[in-house]
């Protein structure tokens, strides 16, 4: 006999509790509760076994067979191409060219592998249709469906037999069995699953478009990232041109490449060499200005960071970073007065990434303490087009880096002169042209710049 159970559950974090309360006590967000309802069956069901547990050595292993896209920036971070049967997740801000990518790489696909169905929650067909002939998607193998129900969409699922599908997005879907509104935890967490069989059933790829917050995180519950394969991120503003996708999660590759992207009125434009984009307008031997070489993933990366100190009278003084993580800009001050007897207590401390790139990493904090020398001094560094990389400890030393063999070779390609990075780091390449400079500590790579 079936029974009718109410609970709530919060919608932040998917908390649930037999009574309401006012407070969640797992992600302590205030009246996220909302009331549901769940069917029990009492009555005992015969468990059937329709696997066995095999031995690990007599499992084969092998390649994952992947669909090429056509997109270069895309491929590598989903780490070659789109595996067949996978999940991906892809998320950002509104207006930041997730629907774009999408419909674009659709193209490709299409005329490559077979059908395309692009099923959408929030836009009608005729949306699509105008954003179609903008960015040039005209394949008659491109399907588009207006429907937000899933058991609608396996339905359609099953008669085109597609070979790529695209939900855009997954807080528009629900089913008829959950009371709760669309978007809520609970029908979240039951149509992902349902995307899970589908994908994994068919053996086919799905492309999962998913809403954010207002802090910019993944809206919805954690367990949607779980059953994932890969979650990618959208990062940029839509007032500038650079996108960049980064990937979170990837059980079928590596998860520190990312991909850039320019945006233009034909849509999403890759961009091969991102260091010579960043570096566009970068003018040299600036004052509070120093171009530092990083890695994301296996592409090296030049790109120019800024600082600007000014004195204050305020008691608190202000530490404004962006494209650096905050606590490693307080660790780099700290290290500036405590070594270099450099004062900063009463100063307000600006510092930015140009280009809009977030910096995960120790590779620029050279770059960055040279940056804030350079400000609160008022001189320029001395050497001509140099970069500069390496990691600061708390004693002022400077620790060597991975792969500063690619960043060397990154700047030699793109003309840079001289080069400042650790002692330890220095390798004899006698077809580098560019002017090796090696410090230990970070006072000697002060003398040696200013």
């Amino acid at each position: 006999m079936s029974k009718v159970k109410s609970f709530f559950v919060c919608q932040e974090c998917g908390y649930q509790s037999v009574k309401w309360l006012g407070k969640c006590p797992s992600c302590n967000s205030w009246n996220s509760f909302v009331e549901e309802e769940r069917v029990e069956n009492k009555k005992a069901s015969k468990i059937t076994l329709n696997s066995e547990p095999k031995c690990i050595n007599n499992i084969k292993s092998g390649q994952y067979e992947r669909y090429d896209t056509n997109n270069t920036e895309l491929n590598r971070v989903l780490g070659g191409g789109l595996v067949k049967g996978s999940i991906t997740l892809i998320s950002g801000a509104p207006g930041i060219g997730k629907s774009t990518l999408l419909l674009q790489i659709c193209q490709d696909i299409a005329l490559k592998y077979g059908k395309v169905l692009y099923v959408s929650g929030e836009e009608s067909e005729h949306q699509i249709k105008m954003r179609g002939d903008r960015l040039g998607v005209t394949s008659a193998n491109i399907y588009i469906l207006a429907e937000t129900n899933m058991e609608s969409i396996e339905r359609h699922v099953e008669n085109i037999k597609p070979a790529f599908v695209i939900i855009d997005s997954i807080q528009t879907l629900y089913k008829d069995q959950i009371t709760s509104a669309p978007g809520s935890v609970s029908q979240v967490r039951e149509c992902a699953n349902d995307i899970m069989r589908i994908a994994k059933t068919d053996n086919i790829p799905f492309f999962i478009v998913a809403h954010v917050t207002k802090q910019g995180e993944l809206a919805g519950p954690r367990v949607l990232e779980h059953i994932v394969d890969t979650v990618l991120t959208f990062e940029g503003q839509r007032t500038e041109e650079f996108r960049i996708l980064r990937t979170v999660k990837n059980r079928f590759g590596t998860t520190s490449e990312i991909g850039v992207f320019e945006m233009k009125e034909e849509g999403l434009e890759q961009i091969h060499n991102p260091s010579s984009l960043f570096l566009e307008e970068t003018n040299f031997n600036q004052e509070g200005s120093v171009v530092i070489g990083i890695m994301e993933g296996t592409r090296p990366i030049l790109v120019e960071i800024q600082a600007l100190v000014s004195k204050t009278n305020a008691v608190m003084p202000r530490r404004t970073s962006v494209g650096i993580d905050s606590s490693r800009l307080n660790l780099i001050l700290a290290v500036l007065e405590k070594k270099l007897k450099v004062p900063f207590y009463n100063c307000d401390v600006y510092v930015n990434v140009v280009g809009g790139l977030n910096i995960e990493g120790t590779y620029g904090d050279l770059g960055l303490a040279l940056a804030l020398v350079s400000s609160v001094k008022g001189v320029s560094i001395k050497l001509d087009k140099m970069i500069v990389v390496g990691e600061i400890g708390l004693t002022g030393e400077v620790r060597p880096v991975s792969f500063s063999d690619r960043i060397v070779n990154e700047a030699d390609k793109l003309g840079f002169k001289n080069i400042l990075m650790p002692q330890k780091n220095i390798k004899n390449d006698k077809n580098i042209a560019i002017n090796i400079i090696g410090v230990s500590y970070l006072k000697e790579a002060v003398n040696k710049v200013f």
